[in-house]
């Protein structure tokens, strides 16, 4: 199955704003918790970037899961 770079990182951005609402966290908690500011959260959430891994570890750790639970996820 092909998937363009594209269309996995705004699923990306969904499935990360999905796991954070879920945990009853403000994108200035996720932010706070990350080192990150609030404007970086919104725009990997809305795919306007394409960010790194060293900051999807953090995203992960704020959000208490492991790094892959973070790309598991279902491609629409």
């Amino acid at each position: 199955m092909n998937i363009s770079e594209e269309t996995f990182i705004a699923n990306l951005g969904i499935h990360i704003r999905q796991l954070r609402e879920k945990k009853g966290m403000s994108q200035q908690d996720l932010a706070d918790d990350c080192g990150i500011t609030q404007n970086q959260v919104g725009r990997i959430e809305r795919a306007e970037i394409n960010t790194t891994v060293k900051t999807l570890v953090k995203i992960a750790n704020a959000l208490d899961l492991k790094p892959k639970d973070l790309l598991d996820f279902y491609i629409k």
